[in-house]
């Protein structure tokens, strides 16, 4: 790859691991997955490859998501994951010496971040710095998180759902949900098979989020709804075989209705819970939204017309905290102001 620097930043996130170098950019992007042999502890696969294995695999392999609503289930599992990357990314058999920033979700606990932490120490990481993820994503998107007019952002990723408002360099305020894209696609499970009467599995429910997922269906000239429609392949529930059938995005805007309430009461909550100056300079400023269910079309104009503030979406939502961890390491006096636990 051409470089050298033991600085990275990571993402270490329940849907996918980030890893961005400041000399080299987005240097890993790996799906948070891993399979390994239940009888012989032998790892098959990770990241995307083991991703695709899941609901296929045979019996005696496991495939998990090591990381559950933004923190790790399986410490073991994540370590071994994490290490497998790092030296993908690094291209040393033995990473030693790295200088890593993580960003985590704004609402876990201080056990919590000892874990990521202690992970990234066990793979070769010899200064540890933890970053809360919107504060993260706000510097990957380009937010001036030192003015002191205050910034807000809402990052929505796989597990959680960080919404922060930032000013003179800090949270000033911050709701963190464990309610994101991959409840998200839970829902379209559950409207699938309460509707149509069909079982679907996760990746076709992610696979319909991008394809014809809505918050908001738009109208024509004439006020009707604009209607896209995509096949997809699930189980019928009555004859157990297996059974093509249509989506609409109308139905991926029902199916999603629950979750994204949730998300914009937590934005509404946020900006209460904020002083009357700060909720001034959002009421001005607007906010920015990033993350992969920030994807969601129309989300950003839905949002918009319930809170009555401008909303815009980061150009690269979906590696924004990855990038805003590496780039944090530009200047480690700051990053020791942004990071609340570090281990040398």
């Amino acid at each position: 790859m051409g470089f050298s620097a033991k600085d990275l930043g990571i993402d270490l996130g329940t849907a996918n691991t980030i890893i961005y170098n400041p000399e080299a950019g987005v240097i890993l992007n790996e799906a948070t997955a891993i399979a390994y042999d239940k009888y012989t502890g032998e790892i098959i696969a990770t990241g995307t490859k083991a991703k695709a294995m899941y609901g296929k695999a045979p019996r005696n392999i496991e495939v998990i998501k090591p990381l559950q609503d933004g923190v790790i289930s399986d410490f073991d599992m994540t370590a071994e994951m994490l290490q497998i990357f790092i030296r993908q990314a690094t291209e040393e058999r033995k990473p030693a010496g790295l200088r890593v920033v993580v960003g985590v979700p704004s609402g876990v606990t201080e056990v919590e971040k000892r874990a990521v932490l202690e992970v990234v120490r066990e793979v070769g990481g010899k200064e540890v710095y933890v970053m809360d993820e919107p504060m993260a994503a706000a510097i990957g998107a380009g937010l001036d998180i030192e003015a002191s007019e205050a910034s807000m952002i809402a990052d929505i990723g796989g597990g959680t759902t960080d919404v922060a408002i930032l000013s003179l360099g800090g949270l000033v305020v911050s709701t963190s949900l464990r309610y994101a894209g991959d409840k998200m696609s839970e829902a379209v499970i559950a409207y699938i098979r309460k509707k149509k009467g069909i079982l679907i599995g996760m990746k076709t429910a992610e696979d319909l989020k991008v394809s014809v997922g809505s918050a908001m269906v738009e109208k024509d000239s004439n006020g009707e709804p604009i209607v896209r429609t995509v096949n997809a392949r699930g189980r019928d529930l009555v004859s157990g075989l297996p059974k093509t059938f249509e989506v609409t995005n109308i139905d991926m805007e029902e199916a999603l209705r629950e979750s994204v309430d949730t998300i914009i009461d937590a934005i509404k909550s946020t900006v209460e819970k904020a002083p009357p100056e700060i909720a001034a300079d959002i009421a001005e400023k607007g906010m920015m939204l990033s993350g992969g269910g920030s994807l969601i079309e129309n989300l950003d104009k839905l949002i918009s017309m319930r809170t009555g503030m401008e909303v815009n979406t980061a150009d690269n939502p979906y590696e924004a905290v990855a990038i805003g961890t590496g780039k944090s390491l530009d200047n480690i006096e700051k990053l020791k102001t942004y990071a609340e636990i570090k281990i040398r």
